[in-house]
């Protein structure tokens, strides 16, 4: 026997094996819609009797593995069924020959056979046959279960024949020496009538007739078998028949332990693992009614106590058959198989160690050279048996091994989307997700550098799938959540790779949906590079907005109800200390600041990056930089527009590096420091521009306050001379300007200052309001000198050369004046408008302090 079943399990040993095979040409979709009705039927009560009949169906079967048959009856072939289309009755005779030609293949061991005809109407099809059935299409169909239940009686009745054959003791005649294939040869010329070869005739006879009552639903029976068959082949040393009866012993006992089965197939089996289906339940308490009401014999379960073996003895047994096994080298495949239903028993027991070492010492089992194909199959079956027993990484290693085998060098047509899946399979043994938000909790799982080559593997193995965008995502997951494991070296190479793929296929942020339904969520590079703080800026000062009060309600406060809480208090603090308290203007240009490094042994390009926000139409105005290798802290300042008004929040920013572009959400960023992400933004200001006749002072005289834009001019003039300032005021913005106020303010003088010093007219000004975006108005102040000097002394001390002007707020743009003093005074009433209005400016005129040389 060559070919390993590495799906075997203990309670196949009481199953009848089916083949069923198509008989010339069957579609492929057709053949596997009736094999799936006819596997349906996998188990049957047996008329007039309480035993239960178990079939096992297999649509290819070596027949090399028939010839053990004698050794284990459930390896032998028992039933055929077979499948043809045939259309006309002219291909009726091929047909049919092709059928006697395939019962040949496994002739001697077959109890019964059928042949399921499709498509054929007529004469023919009308006659009554009993190992032919003619159905006219693969729908129309109906009595398949029944003829595959009257199928599976025929079997019983030769295998309870053959049993009681085997069974009865015929004093007088021989006994035949079952053998099994490689056998033959060594009993050739053996003297027949020693008492050495009886007992070796006897001892495998009984347990040939063991596997016969096990088969026919006898399982007490089997067990008294089993041993007579153990104590007999025992005495006579023969190791290998040996080994099968204390594995046949064992597979009796764990049906008889595990009802449910050991496969693992959920549902596959019924409770009823024992010959008696009312057993079931009540195994365990002799003497129980039956669902009859009569009172069970006892009898049976005290005989069955009496030879079962206990859960402990059952692996002992299997161990030694395993060593009896091992002394033959053509018994690879039996030693290999039984080490696999002991590990499954094992699984089930939770006795993990003792089946980590089976399942080791199978691994070195030698068998003959495998195709590729059975050494796939070896190694995931490996990896299904380490996974039920809690190996997981192990179960992982073995599913690699099986997924490098699809692709390997001596393979014509190498297996890479049978090679992509199995890899895709091992990564939670490895501790590995595809989910680059399950690496942000700052926690590394399992070993970096098996998870780094599997990754490649996978990187690899896309590629040659055909999927470059598959390709770049694992590349791009490898260098997300690899990064602090890769060498520098290692960051040059896979970046460099990672520019080769996307200059064919981009990184993008979708989601990526395989067609097994596993989806792959984006990778944003979050470390590339790496945020710390982020921050928003107010607007320079020329065009910060601030809320204008009346000035001839200036005097006027406003009181309001005081009210002292403990407990909103601090809730308060924590609202106030995250709240932003600034504006932004709808139509200007904003600023966020971050304050980034670059990890990168080398010079990190970052193009297309820009905000991400929420709750406002906002136009990002996309930057390209460029980091130098590992950076320290380096601030980059990203600008955006916002286009309408309400409260703005930047959510994150987007890049585009190495051809990957990237949503990077600052929820998603670990130790990041922001001193809030959420700003009102208010409707569009105007802005102005000032522009004065009078040339700039050298310095200033008056220091501007933190609310108002300030510029000092300066002007000499003698006492008593006049001189005319003229004030350009342009519209720069694109909101109109609609009011325009003014007022003068006196500083400290040691002179008395005779009238008006400084004089305007406001109505031509103001005729020209509302000033649109782009024009002009002309606003003309005359400057009077009129000082008296008498009683002064010390006036060359005291007094400045001339005369100077100074303190004239100026802005180049001019957005808008801070609060007005308190000792100003209206010198023109203003137009009406409600306080806090934003569409109006006030430009204020200081009262210069003047001094003057006597002799001048």
């Amino acid at each position: 026997m060559s070919v390993p079943d590495y799906m075997q399990c203990a309670e196949d040993h009481q199953t009848l094996l089916v083949v069923v095979q198509p008989v010339g040409i069957v579609p492929e979709e057709n053949f596997f819609q009736i094999y799936k009705r006819i596997s349906s039927v996998n188990q049957i009560n047996v008329r007039d009797s309480q035993r239960v009949l178990y079939i096992r169906y297999r649509h290819h079967y070596p027949p090399e593995n028939n010839e053990w048959g004698d050794f284990q009856t459930h390896r032998k072939v028992v039933g055929l069924i077979t499948i043809t289309d045939c259309c006309s009755a002219m291909d009726w005779p091929q047909t049919f020959e092709k059928f006697h030609l395939q019962k040949e293949i496994y002739g001697s061991t077959l109890y019964d056979s059928r042949l399921f005809v499709f498509g054929l109407q007529g004469e023919i099809a009308e006659q009554s046959r009993t190992d032919v059935a003619f159905y006219p299409s693969y729908d129309d169909c109906e009595t398949v279960e029944k003829r595959i239940e009257d199928f599976i009686e025929s079997l019983f009745i030769v295998l309870e024949s053959k049993r009681l054959d085997r069974a009865t003791d015929k004093s007088g005649d021989k006994i035949p020496l079952l053998c099994v294939p490689f056998e033959k040869k060594d009993f050739v010329g053996l003297d027949t009538d020693s008492r050495h070869y009886k007992k070796r005739c006897q001892g495998r006879m009984r347990k040939h007739v063991g596997d016969l009552c096990l088969q026919a639903g006898m399982l007490q029976d089997s067990l008294v078998h089993y041993h007579m068959a153990v104590e007999l082949l025992r005495s006579v040393n023969d190791f290998l028949w040996l080994g099968a009866a204390l594995e046949g012993l064992c597979s009796a006992s764990v049906i008889y332990h595990y009802p449910g089965g050991t496969g693992g197939k959920a549902g596959a089996r019924r409770a009823q693992g024992s010959s008696l289906p009312s057993e079931a339940g009540n195994r365990h308490r002799p003497g129980a009614l039956t669902s009859n009401g009569i009172n069970a014999d006892t009898s049976a379960e005290i005989g069955r106590a009496k030879n079962c073996l206990s859960p402990e003895d059952i692996i002992d047994k299997y161990k030694e058959a395993i060593s009896y096994y091992s002394k033959y080298k053509n018994a690879g495949v039996i030693e290999l198989e039984a080490c696999v239903k002991a590990v499954r028993v094992l699984a089930i027991q939770k006795r993990s160690m003792e089946a980590s070492e089976l399942l080791q010492g199978a691994v070195y089992i030698n068998l003959r050279q495998l195709s590729e194909e059975e050494k796939i199959q070896r190694y995931s079956i490996l990896s299904e048996l380490y996974e039920r027993i809690g190996f997981h990484r192990k179960s992982a290693f073995f599913k690699r091994i099986a997924a490098m085998q699809c692709v390997a060098p001596s393979i014509p047509e190498p297996g890479w989307r049978a090679c992509y899946k199995l890899l895709l399979e091992t990564l939670p043994g490895y501790s590995l997700s595809l989910d680059p938000k399950d690496f942000s909790k700052g926690t590394h799982r399992g070993w970096a550098a098996v998870q780094m080559r599997l990754l490649h593997e996978l990187v690899y193995a896309s590629r040659r799938m055909g999927n470059p965008a598959l390709s770049v995502r694992h590349l791009s997951f490898l260098l997300q959540t690899m990064l602090d494991f890769l060498s520098d070296q290692e960051k040059k190479d896979v970046t460099q790779s990672l520019e080769n793929y996307t200059s064919k296929c981009p990184g993008t942020m979708e989601l990526i949906t395989l067609p097994d339904g596993l989806k792959l969520p984006p990778v944003p590079f979050t470390k590339l590079p790496i945020v710390r703080s982020v921050k928003l800026l107010n607007l320079p000062v020329s065009l910060r907005p601030q809320k204008m009060k009346s000035l001839l309600g200036q005097n006027m406060s406003t009181k309001s109800p005081f009210i002292y809480s403990p407990i909103i208090a601090h809730n308060r603090g924590e609202e106030r200390s995250k709240k932003i308290d600034f504006q932004w203007v709808q139509g200007d240009v904003c600023e966020v600041q971050l304050m980034v490094y670059n990890p990168m042994p080398f010079e990190l390009r970052v193009e297309n990056m820009g905000l991400l926000t929420a709750g406002v139409e906002f136009e990002s105005l996309p930057a390209a930089l460029s980091l130098p290798a590992e950076s320290g802290l380096y601030p980059v300042t990203l600008v955006g527009v916002p286009q309408t008004t309400g409260q703005i929040t930047i959510n994150g920013y987007h890049t585009s590096v190495f051809g990957v572009f990237s949503d990077c959400l600052l929820d998603n960023l670990p130790g990041l420091k922001t001193n809030g992400c959420t700003v009102e933004v208010i409707p569009a200001l105007p802005r102005l521009q000032i522009s004065t006749s009078l040339p700039r002072s050298a310095h200033t005289l008056q220091p501007s306050s933190g609310d108002e834009i300030s510029t000092n001019v300066s002007v000499q003039l003698y006492n008593g001379e006049t001189q005319q300032l003229v004030i350009k005021l342009e519209n720069i913005g694109t909101e109109p300007l609609e009011k325009l106020e003014v007022t003068a303010k006196t500083l400290s003088t040691k002179e008395k200052l005779y009238g008006d010093f400084l004089s305007w007219k406001l109505e031509d000004t103001l005729a020209q309001f509302p000033l649109k975006p782009g024009n002009i108005a002309t606003f003309i102040v005359n400057i009077k000198v009129k000082l008296d000097f008498s009683c002064q002394e010390n006036l060359l001390q005291d007094l400045d050369d001339g005369i100077s002007v100074s303190g004239l707020p100026l802005s180049s743009p001019f957005r808008q004046i801070g609060k007005p003093r308190v000792e100003s005074k209206p010198i023109n009433p203003p137009e009406s408008g409600k306080a806090g209005d934003f569409s109006h400016v006030k430009v204020s005129l200081p009262h210069p302090q003047v001094g003057s040389d006597p002799c001048s």
